[in-house]
């Protein structure tokens, strides 16, 4: 069974993230994207969501280490629907390692030139 040039976007991303090397995560976005960083509270567009990467990296003291978990890729008419576990890592207030699972989905078009990028 073939892999889904989705997953390894997801996880080259989550590398990158992990990394802090958001530029080479906005690559993977469309320009009219949305990120939904909590309920009520959306990102959008690619200088914003560049901007709440960041935010979220310093929130978390640079030293947020993202991957994943089960993840379903669901393809259907140009588009992907991938419903995922991410799992994060992150200092809990005293230092102390911290480790949170999260349900996380994203939506993905293929772009005329073939590039799958996250909308």
């Amino acid at each position: 069974m073939t892999t889904h040039p989705v997953r390894q976007i997801i996880e080259d991303c989550d590398r990158a993230i992990s990394a802090g090397d958001f530029d080479a995560v906005m690559e993977y976005y469309t320009e009219d994207a949305a990120l939904v960083i909590k309920p009520g509270m959306i990102a959008r567009g690619k200088a914003d969501i560049r901007k709440a990467f960041g935010l979220i990296s310093d929130y978390f003291q640079g030293q947020l280490q993202v991957t994943q978990g089960d993840m379903q890729v669901i393809e259907g008419g140009g588009d992907v629907l991938v419903i995922m576990e991410s799992r994060l890592k992150f200092p809990g207030p005293q230092g102390e390692p911290v480790e949170i699972n999260r349900r996380a989905t994203y939506v993905f078009r293929k772009e005329p030139d073939g590039r799958w990028l996250c909308s």
